[in-house]
């Protein structure tokens, strides 16, 4: 028997493509419910972003229902039971009800004629294991509703069963304990997840660094991070990251979360291993590397080299180089002015480019390019002030000279 729980309805709830959504979904008697983040948020009264439904319906069924009623449907998932529908505002993840068949560490083989509680058994947490009803009643099969109120991080059923059945639920323990858990960790969950370090490897690097990256931009990571060290966890997945007191500064520091900023905290040094075993990203790969690139940010020097690392980095990595200084010395005094400059830096260009040398009898190549790199040292040196015409005059004597 399910327990119950009534909450208000909510404004997504209300909009027009839920509702047009649920309505397809509910013909003839086969009443969908809201599942997973989005029960679990509204529950707990925090802001909603992607809404999942589940539907007795075979996905066949739901393709044909969404289409009759204008209602792209997209079968992200088919095989797993899930399609898209795709609204003016919002998509919805449409999954039927189903249960595992089988299961190899990370993808299972499923069957679509699970009841809900048979549905609510096989997710991962007590927490995501809720549904909700169009009229707002909230059904809970496995003491969702407490652990989510009272911040347990639990698993439906045995914790080490549920982890060979998907290793990532591994790694999801400790990013949910980030954003939603409370005091020590669940001791069975924490127990399970210890035994199972060896199995990571399983995983790719694509899906660890999603799962630490979400981690990262919980509003407080620390307490999920000295459990994953306590655990043995951390150092399986990121044995550079000894940083945690400076983390801990950061935290105190920075005007909003950043995931990349924290991670360069947390790592320190030696950015191109970790992005390289993490498989990032160019663009992250790159602010990687420029937040932790050698010599660290010198907050004592003057204006002028700080507008030169400024025009060097730009206002968003300068702004976070600053942090990054500021937690790793622990002076927080010199901060707030650096800051304050990132936020009202205007990006100035050096006046000359190639065509203006090879107008001046510089030939194409390496001596140019030196020539270019001078003249723009040169111009940084004196405060990016002289005009294009006093660039010229110093190209014009510097040639004269040689």
């Amino acid at each position: 028997m399910a327990k119950t729980a009534s909450i208000k309805i909510q404004p997504w709830m209300r909009e027009s493509g839920t509702r047009a959504v649920m309505k397809v979904l509910a013909a003839e008697g086969a009443m969908p419910r809201f599942v997973g983040g989005a029960v679990r948020d509204a529950l707990l009264g925090r802001n909603v972003r992607d809404v999942d439904v589940a539907t007795p319906l075979h996905p066949d069924a739901v393709t044909k229902r969404l289409e009759a009623a204008g209602i792209k449907a997209v079968p992200t998932g088919v095989t797993h039971g899930t399609v898209m529908a795709v609204t003016a505002k919002r998509n919805f993840e449409i999954t039927t009800l189903r249960r595992d068949v089988a299961t190899d560490g990370r993808r299972a083989e499923v069957a679509f004629d699970a009841g809900w509680e048979e549905d609510a058994q096989r997710r991962d947490f007590t927490m995501n294991a809720l549904s909700l009803d169009a009229a707002g009643q909230v059904f809970d099969y496995v003491g969702g509703i407490r652990d989510a109120r009272s911040g347990r991080v639990r698993f439906v059923g045995d914790p080490a069963v549920r982890i060979q059945e998907d290793v990532l639920r591994l790694l999801r323990f400790y990013r949910f304990f980030a954003h939603y858990g409370k005091g020590a960790g669940d001791a069975a969950a924490r127990r399970a997840c210890r035994a199972a370090v060896h199995l990571l490897p399983k995983l790719s690097a694509e899906r660890i660094a999603a799962e630490l990256m979400k981690l990262l931009e919980a509003p407080d990571p620390l307490p999920a991070l000295r459990m994953m060290r306590t655990d043995g966890v951390l150092k399986a997945l990121l044995p550079e990251a000894r940083g945690l007191d400076r983390l801990r500064r950061l935290l105190v520091l920075e005007p909003a979360p950043s995931a990349n900023r924290r991670l360069a905290a947390l790592i320190g040094r030696d950015a191109a291993p970790v992005a390289e075993r993490l498989k990032f990203s160019g663009p992250r790969r790159e602010w990687l590397t420029q937040l932790l690139a050698r010599p660290a940010l010198d907050l004592a020097a003057g204006r002028a080299a700080q507008r030169r690392a400024l025009y060097h980095y730009g206002a968003d990595i300068f702004r976070d180089r600053v942090l990054l200084a500021a937690a790793a010395t622990g002076d927080g005094k010199r901060l707030k002015p650096l800051l304050v400059l990132a936020r009202h830096w205007k990006p100035v260009r050096f006046p000359l480019k190639g065509r203006d040398l090879l107008t001046h009898g510089v030939p194409a190549g390496i001596d140019m390019g030196k020539h270019l790199r001078d003249l723009e040292d040169w111009w940084q040196a004196r405060d990016f002030k002289p005009s294009r015409a006093q660039c010229l005059a110093e190209l014009k004597r510097r040639l004269a000279a040689t």
